[in-house]
């Protein structure tokens, strides 16, 4: 048994085609679909590269409204299932947060798995984000006003972002918002069980291919690659997670937010009705998904507001 979806996101999942499995050579097939053109607006672009410790030039895009001084920022990290997508992947969610809060938007271009595994993604992601705060005079950024965003498999990585400089004690980060977020390569939560196996977005087969992509052979697993782990859950910034009733990722998630609670820490947790994995980017006018959108700006908007 498992829980139903939304009947209006039912209805648009009906039209679509059946996801294949996922293995190395549907993983070939499908990475040059797993992104979009990076739309036009009202924002100045600008596409830089960093170096990585092992010498690695990562590619980050940074979106600012026109003019941008001392605005907020949003790091973005991309989904995927840590094996496909890019740096405009899911980019019209942070893309709104530009718009309607004046934020400057900085995606990151991290290396994917199976190609790179361990914590390479994950370092990737923190290296940026210390370019990020080490430039944030001349992007027109507050450096005190950084929040960490990411979905699915990018969501995960924010959490293991927001570890590091928490373990690293810099950069500061003011929030991290976990759009269902991949966080645990255990992979045995009962909403995996649920969700194994049939059709889905994302499914628990799909999920065991991506932590191994990752993992591999590894017989340590860093907390930083699969955030679960952390024993230690305090000192984190305030943190915004959702999930739908009806995916993979439910329970680790629920998991996640109220061990943040037990350490004394801060945590906003919705978990959506019938929404499945990806529910709100994949389409984002249904009145589930524009609510789920509405109630992470509504919590962005406080959080900005307080940390002026």
């Amino acid at each position: 048994m498992r829980p139903a979806y939304d009947p209006d996101l039912a209805t648009l999942l009906a039209g679509m085609p059946t996801m294949p499995a996922l293995d190395t050579q549907t993983l070939a097939h499908i990475r040059p679909y797993a992104s979009a053109p990076l739309p036009d607006g009202p924002f100045e672009r600008r596409e830089v590269t960093f170096s990585a410790p092992d010498g690695a030039q990562i590619p980050l895009t940074i979106l600012s409204p026109a003019g941008a001084v001392a605005a907020p920022c949003v790091y973005w990290i991309h989904g995927g299932g840590m094996v496909m997508g890019d740096r405009y992947s899911q980019i019209d969610i942070p893309l709104e947060w530009l718009d309607r809060l004046g934020a400057v938007v900085v995606s990151v271009d991290y290396r994917l798995a199976p190609e790179h595994d361990g914590t390479t993604l994950v370092d990737d992601c923190y290296h940026g984000l210390l370019w990020v705060a080490g430039h944030a005079a001349e992007l027109g950024i507050d450096p005190a006003r950084i929040v960490v965003a990411g979905a699915s498999a990018g969501g995960g990585l924010a959490a293991g972002v927001t570890l590091m400089a928490r373990d690293r004690a810099t950069p500061a980060i003011a929030g991290q918002l976990l759009i269902g977020p991949m966080l645990d390569h255990r992979n045995d939560s009962p909403s995996s069980r649920q969700f194994s196996g049939g059709p889905g977005v994302w499914t628990r087969e799909m999920n065991d291919f991506g932590w191994r992509s990752v993992v591999g052979e590894h017989e340590t697993v860093s907390p930083y690659v699969s955030p679960a782990l952390a024993t230690d859950l305090a000192g984190l910034p305030t943190t915004y997670i959702d999930a739908g009733s009806a995916e993979v990722f439910r329970d680790e998630d629920v998991a996640y937010a109220t061990r943040i609670w037990a350490a004394g820490g801060q945590a906003e947790l919705h978990v959506w009705a019938g929404g499945f994995h990806g529910f709100d980017a994949l389409f984002p006018t249904a009145p589930i998904s524009a609510t789920a959108r509405r109630a992470r700006t509504d919590w962005l908007t406080r959080l900005l507001s307080e940390v002026r």
